[in-house]
């Protein structure tokens, strides 16, 4: 069972969803526990590989109320992503493709760690956009027509 955490729901409007990946993440004991609170935001949050490791950038933590200023963490440091080695070459050779790129698609508890599911992502462009609104649009009127039938 899993606990979503935060969803970056941004990044499927903007980006086709070609594969995902479940990833722990190294954090301090502070960051646990303001996610614990509820006080994480990866809105912004992607991923980028560094010397054969994947980090995580633009994710937001709050730091912890009750911490004294030594324990305190960034707000926005980069995070370790823990992947398998193999993973992370693949992930690699996808990414130095023109229009490829890791988003951050959510976060949440598994089995009492907090993991990162990231997607290899290549953007739409606002045709795209415009069409996939209009299939939801219509989608949503198809099942009121219906709810409506069977209401009679």
């Amino acid at each position: 069972m899993s606990a979503d955490i935060a969803t970056n729901r941004k990044a499927r409007r903007d980006y086709h969803i070609l594969e995902t990946y479940e990833c722990g993440i190294e954090l301090k004991g502070t960051e646990v526990k303001s996610i614990r609170e509820g006080k994480a935001n990866i809105a912004d949050a992607y991923a980028r590989i560094e010397n054969g490791q994947v980090f995580l950038y633009g994710c937001h933590i709050q730091p912890w109320q009750t911490a004294g200023e030594w324990f305190q963490h960034g707000v926005t440091r980069p995070r370790r992503l823990l992947l398998h080695k193999n993973e992370i070459l693949k992930l690699g050779e996808v990414t130095s493709q023109k229009g490829c790129t890791l988003p951050c698609l959510k976060m949440y508890f598994k089995g009492g760690r907090v993991k990162v599911q990231i997607g290899v992502g290549k953007g739409k462009s606002h045709a795209d956009q415009r069409q996939d609104l209009k299939k939801k649009t219509e989608m949503r009127e198809a099942q009121r027509e219906m709810a409506r039938f069977n209401r009679r």
